[in-house]
């Protein structure tokens, strides 16, 4: 019998091995004056304002290593922080990176984790600028990424800001990565192999977001919770209703049933988590080339699908903890959520 060596972990390393492994995988940019090595980084902040923004993963609720590898961790995390400074109109310009892991952590988890994190960024147009290392308890792996960014000129985008008579648009897809989340969940990624590589490895436009504020947008966000829940925020935030057509979101429905059903698809595009896309409120007429127009805002409150309340929002990260039993809500969860019930119709 052929015997192989033990992979290692980060029990056979120290510190500055570590980083010494790590560090050289991180470029720098114009805006960074001092980069990771020191106590802390310097950048240029050529506005004279910065965006800030973090995000944190954890394993066993946002991921599961036997779905998702380091690769992809670090890919998903530098998404959802640079499309948060996308959301506001904004262009990311450094990101700080924490890593948290138990000693038996395989040392190639972790240069899988830090390449991802250097390759998303560089496609993101940002570099690492620095971070932190811990180690934690028996089975304790987390990460979180700060990311900073700047707005170019012009105010930012808030959720505030959408007014009646305005129309509800999206950059992107809808509903691609909760429904890889389910096929995981049903054991049956064969089925839809690219809604797989959706959940895994999400991606989003980050330009679009200056583009939108450039061409007037009222209020912002990227869909992480779900495009109700998220289309939601705006309409509490803003003190108006939002409508979604039924129409408009029906081919993003029938392009998952195929793989999770009818009924699950719709729940997916409605409620469904961890897309990305940019999601953006605009004057009539305002709305940019590539941008596709899927709702009203009108005077009320709240957000309703042609005209009615849909009995499910999307994911929270503490109310959806305690409804594992409801399976129309299983499209919002992040992958490291198991309900029972999840799974493709």
């Amino acid at each position: 019998m052929t015997h192989f060596p033990a992979p290692r972990t980060l029990a056979d390393v120290d510190e500055q091995e570590l980083l010494d492994t790590v560090l050289p995988r991180f470029a720098t940019g114009d805006d960074v004056l001092v980069g990771p090595g020191d106590d802390t980084a310097l950048l240029r902040v050529r506005s004279g304002a910065a965006l800030a923004t973090t995000d944190t993963m954890v394993l066993g609720r946002d991921w599961l290593d036997e779905w998702s590898g380091g690769g992809d961790v670090g890919h998903k995390l530098v998404v959802q922080n640079v499309a948060d400074i996308a959301a506001m109109g904004g262009r990311c310009t450094g990101l700080l990176v924490t890593l948290v892991a138990d000693e038996n952590t395989p040392l190639h988890w972790v240069a899988d984790f830090t390449g991802a994190v250097a390759d998303a960024a560089q496609e993101a147009g940002t570099v690492v600028i620095g971070g932190d290392l811990s180690s934690a308890p028996d089975g304790v792996r987390m990460v979180s990424i700060t990311a900073f960014g700047e707005l170019d000129g012009g105010g930012p985008v808030l959720r505030s800001g959408a007014r009646p008579g305005d129309v509800l648009a999206i950059h992107g897809t809808l509903g691609r990565a909760a429904a890889g989340l389910l096929l995981l969940q049903a054991g049956t990624p064969e089925r839809g192999a690219d809604l797989v590589r959706a959940q895994r490895r999400p991606s989003t436009a980050y330009g679009q977001g200056a583009v939108a504020a450039r061409a007037g947008a009222t209020a912002m966000l990227d869909i992480s919770d779900g495009l109700l829940r998220d289309g939601g925020r705006i309409a509490r935030a803003s003190g108006v209703r939002i409508d979604i057509d039924p129409e408009a979101v029906a081919g993003d429905i029938q392009a998952l049933a195929a793989a999770v059903g009818a009924d699950a698809a719709a729940e997916c595009v409605l409620t469904g988590g961890e897309e990305h896309t940019l999601l953006a409120t605009f004057p009539a007429g305002a709305v940019p080339d590539g941008w596709r127009t899927i709702g009203v805002v009108t005077d009320g409150s709240g957000i309703t699908v042609g005209g009615r309340q849909h009995r499910h929002i999307g994911w929270d990260h503490f109310g959806s903890a305690r409804a594992g039993d409801d399976p129309g809500s299983a499209c919002g969860g992040p992958a490291g959520r198991r309900p029972d019930r999840a799974g493709p119709a």
